[in-house]
């Protein structure tokens, strides 16, 4: 008996040691989820990216990392977003540069009005700078995965207008966060209402804010052109964004998949750059279908605009935006018009 009860026993044993085996290996297979925010709508072309991301990570990484996507602002805005990365709610968001401005004012160098004429333009001084902001982020604890657009920022209102002197006599929304920027504005003649991104629907509603500006797709995306329907057709600064995850996140991820979901991170930024820039021209045939009104911008209103900025940079430079990025900014753009000066016509 006594030897049946120790084969038993070590039959027991065995399988003990097989239950645990199992039930660790089982809990080291479960996948890692990045949950991630933004402030894109869903159904949205940002959103739509996201997701194909997403996927791309379940795949390359064979499901070991899997993306959670809290889409159209339910996280809180783009500052509550950078709380809840710190505390560890969340590991990652798709921010825009005003979402990275609240984590490093140089990302404002990107984001300086009237500066940049065109895509070309923003797309070189943005890839200078671009090493420079990533590792200032990475000091903030904050990983780059990709570079993104939004598209160009035109200004939207609920009556007509052309000249600077128009935008001023409107309540004029801003995003909330920087008073200096706020006071920079009023100091300017401009009438700024601060708020967060997802309050210019009801803001616009209740009539605390009659303007805004933004992007065409964001406009059409979340609705806002039905109660502002008069566009300026004034390109006022380019809006740029990236794909951040927190550093403490990102270590988490073991090292070998680390390449892969980075890999198809950058796949997924220059797809979006693209298809971001053909749906901005696209979302303005939309609304104008929907009752947009576009308002051409004369040269000479176009100048007035410019001079009411290029007044303000001395001010900007220095207490807005850190020095030596907002003169970076500049050397790189004069280099590209200088270059292009240089270039045959090839007509």
């Amino acid at each position: 008996m006594s030897c049946s009860w120790n084969r038993r026993a070590a039959a027991s044993a065995v399988f003990l040691c097989l239950f645990l085996s199992l039930a660790v290996s089982s809990a080291n297979a479960r996948p890692i989820v990045i949950k991630m925010a933004t402030l894109a709508p869903e159904g949205s072309s940002w959103h739509k990216v996201l997701q194909d991301m997403g996927e791309a990570w379940s795949k390359a990484t064979g499901g070991a990392v899997t993306l959670r996507i809290y889409s159209g602002g339910v996280s809180g805005d783009e500052d509550a977003v950078i709380r809840k990365m710190r505390v560890g709610q969340l590991q990652a968001a798709a921010l825009t540069g005003i979402g990275l401005s609240y984590l490093d004012k140089s990302f404002y160098a990107l984001h300086v009005p009237m500066m940049y004429e065109s895509d070309e333009e923003f797309d070189y001084v943005r890839d200078r700078l671009s090493p420079v902001l990533e590792r200032k982020l990475e000091e903030k604890g904050m990983i780059v995965l990709n570079w993104g657009d939004a598209g160009w920022v035109h200004f939207f209102a609920k009556r007509p207008f052309t000249r600077p002197s128009d935008v001023k006599a409107m309540k004029l929304f801003v995003w909330a966060g920087d008073t200096n920027l706020i006071q920079l504005y009023k100091e300017t003649g401009f009438n700024p209402v601060p708020l967060s991104a997802i309050d210019i629907l009801p803001g616009l509603q209740t009539g605390l804010i009659d303007a805004f500006d933004t992007t065409p797709l964001a406009a059409l995306a979340f609705q806002w052109f039905g109660l502002a329907p008069h566009m300026s057709d004034l390109r006022w600064v380019p809006l740029t964004g990236a794909t951040v995850i927190d550093r403490k996140a990102w270590l988490g991820i073991p090292e070998e998949l680390r390449p892969k979901i980075l890999e198809a991170a950058r796949d997924a930024g220059r797809n979006l750059r693209g298809e971001i820039r053909r749906l901005n021209d696209e979302a303005v045939r939309v609304m104008v279908k929907n009752g947009l009104k576009v308002s051409r911008v004369p040269p000479e209103v176009r100048a007035e605009w410019r001079r009411t900025v290029e007044d303000v940079y001395p001010r900007i430079r220095g207490k807005i935006i850190p020095a030596d990025m907002f003169d970076a900014a500049r050397k790189y753009r004069d280099e590209f018009r200088a270059g292009r000066r240089g270039q045959p016509t090839g007509r």
